[in-house]
């Protein structure tokens, strides 16, 4: 820590010489703490970006080049940006830091620039040929729909697919790239005027250009094989299948279908489906979701049209309640278009996930259908009197269904959204799946009902590596319990934490009470394969050391004992992009990117040297970055005029510099401001404890004799100490979501660094407390006492000598303010509390009176003295 504050004295040297007023010297402070959410908004990123490979990884997700190049672009960019932020916010250049991540850079684009690809430059691609990791070629509806026809083996319509080959040569030839670049220089994005004017003319641009003459041979030709022995009356649906549709994104309702297209018709079809890419709408979706438009690139399925007598959607899970068992099925008379836009209320069946057995049915009353026109397109009609109230499916058709999508969510390893029809011979097919990106959100994981007959001991949280594991806990509190842990047993610690690794290959399952599935031990858990269940809140407390216990990660439950038949199930069937040459390239770029092998902060390795990938710069940077804005204190002495006061009882000369955001508007400006004019969120929490009550004033103990004791000991081993060290300013740095607060009172310092914020990742609490008035040994008692107290609140605790530091990070805002309002009253309940630590017992009474909720240590109450 010594050569973090040396280098923030550097670099801002003369600080306390520096007239430039009050603005001036607040926007120093601010810059700094500008810098530090730049760089944490990069960390949340990148374990973002980390959290999404090692999805991928998995080979359950249909993905492609486009994902790899997407992720590992913006991995490096964040790195970078983490990099040069962290230049900025400490003054110390990073040239090994650099110098790996351009390297990384380098191998990650020699491997991707490496992939062999028979299909590439292809404008055509039969729906035969067609599987997952083709979606870079012919976009996402068209690879998950070739997925399923040959490798599910679901029955599908026939066609083939228009490729992204073919789209770009289109563009090129035509200059529609530059047309459309020039075109979209006019957006402004905060005026939706502009945004549909350059839509209008885009599309108008697309729909006037030319197709290629071997480009519209090769649809032509395609369109006359799928016809077949219809020839000219054969009618098809050209559908969107854009980069990244029906994958991690889902665009629903974004682009366009045109449906009951004659085989002659296909071509214009297809520039009208691909003019779609650029309707305002869509544009749109794009800029917010943060995807640039130079990236797009639409193919799109041309498929032989089912001319349904029903048709609709089926869900594996209901959307609203994904926890419950059920598959919900919407059927519709005709074609399937009325089914999801609202025009028609559908019938809505309910199967159980278990025996698809139908155990609700909903029969709508169904005036009107879709069918096709004898001239193209679609025509609105009433269905027949004696239909309109009829089932559309069967008790038998519907559980058949129900199977299929069954089939698909464990082949995809995601709850699906499958679309369907059937035929006028009574034979069901697939349109569409994709994953089904509409649950709400309520913490509830995959995995059905409890087992009947298990005893129940927690449930919730979050599963960062799905599996079951069995075996006796082991709490892990302190260094020497990681030390201990023992083969086969589980793993329950208060947070989540990267130096678990050397646990894992031991571990049967890891449980925390707080921790993030994208954090640094969540993607560990994936790499090594341990089921992780984070975030259950009391496992630690609930769950005895010793005790046999089975961990089921996949459906968030803990239960007592072996639950012999969670642990004989299967393993999954084999993940579908396993052994493809895009999860090969995945793999080998995720190497550069994703494991972490930077563990502890205290070890000699923890530096730029022993960095190995962009997960150990990141890890690196973030811990450093604690360092750099917990020294923010040691700056702000000296800073007369700049500072607006406190106007509470606090026993301190409190004064606060605002970054933004952390005065209510009404008081900015003023000189003395009170707690009720507090915006910032981490302030606020920590003057409910530090503001003293008047129960507090009236029972703060004088212990004359230990006072004196004190005073001597300063006169013989610190005789040069300056007589103003009593009432020396403290200091709050703040802003909406940060504070900073240094206590200097007598020849103690306590310094508390915080932000508490929406994002889990981002939110910690650093401490620490050093010094006294008192000799040696009164001194150090004090510091472990501290240290108890902060170990029972939950932190993670260092100490030496008389100095003791404590961290609590990436849990939730309310409890980060919950432990600001203890430590508040720690800060006070320490006072001057050196001269009271008589005798080995004291720390002990220290400790109880704290937690017993008392405003201030009394030995003589506490029954130590």
């Amino acid at each position: 820590m010594g050569t973090v504050f040396e280098g923030l004295r550097s670099l801002f040297s003369g600080f306390s010489r520096h007239q430039g007023g009050r603005e001036e010297t607040t926007a120093i402070f601010r810059n700094k703490y500008n810098e530090f959410q730049s760089l944490l908004e990069s960390n949340t990123e990148l374990l973002k970006i980390f959290s999404e490979m090692d999805v991928m990884l998995e080979g359950r997700e249909v993905f492609g080049m486009a994902f790899i190049r997407s992720r590992t672009s913006r991995a490096i960019f964040h790195a970078i940006r983490m990099i040069k932020s962290f230049e900025r916010l400490s003054g110390r250049p990073q040239p090994v830091l650099l110098a790996l991540v351009e390297r990384l850079s380098a191998e990650i684009k020699t491997v991707i620039e490496g992939r062999v690809n028979p299909h590439r430059g292809k404008p055509v691609v039969g729906l035969a040929d067609v599987t997952a990791e083709m979606v870079d070629q012919v976009g996402g509806k068209c690879a998950n729909l070739g997925e399923v026809a040959n490798r599910v083996g679901l029955p599908v319509p026939g066609g083939f697919c228009v490729t992204t080959a073919a789209f770009r040569g289109f563009f090129s030839a035509t200059g529609l790239t530059e047309t459309i670049a020039s075109i979209r220089l006019g957006i402004a994005p905060d005026d939706p005027a502009s945004m549909a004017a350059a839509a209008e003319d885009i599309q108008a641009a697309i729909l006037r250009a030319p197709l290629p003459d071997a480009l519209a041979a090769a649809i032509t030709a395609a369109a006359e094989a799928g016809a077949g022995d219809d020839g000219p009356a054969a009618r098809f649906a050209v559908r969107s299948s854009a980069i990244g549709e029906d994958g991690e994104l889902s665009f629903a309702g974004q682009y366009l279908t045109m449906l009951n297209v004659a085989p002659d018709r296909i071509v214009s079809a297809y520039k009208f489906v691909i003019a779609s890419l650029y309707t305002p709408r869509a544009m749109s979706y794009r800029l917010l979701k943060g995807i640039p438009d130079d990236d797009v690139a639409m193919a799109a399925a041309c498929l032989r049209l089912v001319p349904s007598t029903a048709a609709g959607v089926l869900y594996t899970r209901l959307p609203e309640e994904p926890c419950r068992e059920e598959i919900l099925l919407n059927a519709v008379w005709g074609l399937g278009p009325y089914a999801v836009d609202g025009v028609i209320t559908p019938d809505a069946i309910h199967l159980d996930r278990e025996t698809l057995a139908v155990t609700r049915r909903e029969i709508a009353d169904k005036p009107r259908m879709l069918v096709p026109s004898p001239s193209g397109g679609l025509v609105d009609v009433p269905v027949p009197e004696d239909r309109r109230a009829v089932p559309c499916l069967s008790d038998e058709q519907a559980r058949k269904l129900g199977a299929w999508g069954l089939f698909l969510e464990r082949h995809f390893g995601r709850p699906q959204d499958v679309e369907w029809a059937l035929t006028e011979a009574g034979e069901l097919v697939v349109l569409q799946s994709r994953q089904l990106t509409a649950l709400a959100e309520g913490g509830c994981l995959a995995g059905g009902p409890p087992v009947p007959g298990a005893e129940l001991l927690l449930e919730g949280g979050q599963g960062a590596c799905s599996g079951v594991g069995a075996g006796p806990v082991h709490l892990v509190l302190t260094d020497e319990d990681l030390q201990a842990f023992p083969p086969g047993a589980v793993l329950v610690a208060p947070h989540s934490a990267p130096q678990f690794m050397v646990a894992m290959q031991r571990a049967a399952a890891i449980v925390t009470d707080q921790g993030s599935v994208t954090g640094h031990m969540a993607s560990l858990s994936r790499e090594f394969g341990v089921p992780t269940l984070l975030g259950l809140g009391e496992a630690t407390t609930r769950l005895a050391n010793g005790q046999e216990v089975t961990v089921d990660a996949t459906s968030g439950r803990i239960y007592r004992g072996r639950v012999e038949s969670l642990l004989g199930q299967p393993e999954e069937a084999p993940a579908f992009m396993a052994g493809t040459q895009v999860h090969a390239i995945l793999a080998e770029a995720a190497r550069r990117v994703v494991p972490l092998t930077l563990l502890d902060p205290k070890a000699p390795t923890f530096r730029p040297e022993g960095c190995q990938s962009l997960h150990d710069v990141t890890r690196l940077l973030h811990e450093w970055s604690y360092g750099e804005m917990f020294a923010v204190s040691d700056l702000a002495s000296g800073q007369r005029g700049v500072t607006t006061v406190l106007d509470a009882t606090t026993g301190l000369d409190l004064h606060i510099i605002d970054l933004g955001g952390g005065i209510r508007a009404g008081a900015a400006g003023k000189r003395r401001v009170a707690p009720a004019d507090i915006a910032s969120r981490p302030f606020l929490a920590l003057l409910t404890g530090l503001v003293l009550s008047e129960e507090a004033k009236a029972l703060r103990p004088v212990n004359l004799g230990g006072f004196l004791s004190v005073m001597s000991e300063q006169l013989v081993s610190q005789p040069t100490a300056g007589s103003d060290r009593f009432g020396e300013k403290s200091y709050a740095i703040i802003s909406d979501k940060y504070l900073n607060f240094s206590s200097r009172v007598g020849y103690h310092y306590g310094v508390l660094d915080c932000y508490c914020g929406a994002t889990v990742n981002k939110n910690y609490i650093t401490f620490s407390f050093a010094g006294g008035a008192a000799d040696d040994v009164k001194r150090s008692r004090r510091a472990r006492a501290i240290g108890r107290i902060l170990d029972a609140l939950g932190f993670a605790v260092e100490a030496a000598a008389d100095r003791v530091s404590g961290r609590y990070q990436k849990v939730p805002a309310a409890l980060i303010e919950e432990k600001l309002a203890h430590m508040g009253r720690l800060l006070q309940f320490t006072r001057q509390t050196d001269m009271l630590m008589v005798s080995e017992a004291s720390i002990e009474a220290m400790v109880t009176c704290f937690l017993s909720g008392a405003p201030c240590f009394d030995p003589a109450r506490a029954g130590a003295a």
